[in-house]
């Protein structure tokens, strides 16, 4: 598989896609994110797999986002997302109540390709109020009452994520991030940013092959060396919580985080161009 530019790959993801992102800690490709922004994308619909942080904070503050489903939004240590949370109290965007089991499940179910998938734990709270889609049956195996609540597949457009690297055949290497094949596999398309490229076929590699994304679920690469930063990358680098405080400083005020951008975001630009 031949590489692309990260533009390129921007300008696959529709206005209006439904974009997952794993968390932080999890390997999202934040240098497509940043990407996204360049491009001006609009009316992205987010999904936390299963919460959400730095790079949702950042396409929301650029006005990319309509919507979010997620069970969280947070900058860890750094404190509440401050783009999300001013988004949120203008009705900027509207907010999809969930729960960490409730989109895994979601996610396995459009992976196994059934319409719905059971969970338990969720009866008794009030997230069921907001949830329409999520239907509370009896269980048909049960000879006494027993409840249980059915959610409905979830299949991502696109799933947006950073490898640390990927092979002549498109395979990506995750490392043990398996929680990411269950995406690959749910959504209808992988957009795979990577630190480098690797020789060979990695499934082809005891090693490496238990790691790996097959290229079967990736539908292009771009290299973005550091491309999850300002967040960690497995054991290559770690959380950069001195630029994520920064970020949570500047971007409390709109002012601030449009210069945000100009230094962090659009910069990339012209230094691409020059």
């Amino acid at each position: 598989m031949t590489p692309i530019t990260l533009e390129a790959m921007a300008e696959i993801v529709p206005d209006g896609a439904l974009v997952a992102l794993p968390p932080d800690n999890s390997l999202p490709s934040v240098a497509l994110a940043r990407a996204l922004v360049r491009r001006g994308a609009k009316g992205l619909r987010l999904l936390g797999v299963p919460v959400s942080g730095f790079a949702t904070d950042l396409l929301i503050g650029a006005g990319c986002v309509a919507e979010v489903e997620t069970s969280a939004v947070s900058l860890g240590e750094a404190g509440f997302a401050p783009r999300f949370a001013a988004a949120l109290k203008a009705g900027a965007i509207t907010v999809r109540d969930a729960t960490c089991p409730a989109i895994h499940t979601m996610l396995q179910a459009a992976e196994k390709g059934v319409p719905f998938m059971p969970l338990r734990g969720i009866i008794g709270s009030d997230i069921l109020a907001n949830r329409p889609d999520w239907t509370v049956i009896q269980n048909p195996f049960a000879e006494a009452e027993d409840r249980i609540v059915l959610l409905p597949a979830r299949s991502p457009d696109v799933a947006a994520i950073h490898g640390a690297m990927a092979d002549e055949e498109g395979n990506i290497w995750v490392g043990r991030r398996r929680e990411l094949a269950t995406l690959a596999h749910a959504s209808q398309r992988v957009l795979a940013t990577v630190e480098r490229l690797h020789e060979g076929n990695m499934l082809e590699d005891e090693r490496l092959a238990p790691g790996c994304i097959s290229a079967t679920y990736v539908e292009a690469i771009a290299v973005a060396e550091r491309g999850a930063w300002p967040v960690a990358l497995l054991d290559l680098y770690g959380f950069d919580a001195a630029h994520v405080a920064e970020y949570a400083r500047m971007a409390k005020t709109e002012a601030g985080f449009r210069e945000y951008l100009d230094r962090y975001v659009f910069a990339e630009r012209a230094q691409a161009a020059a």
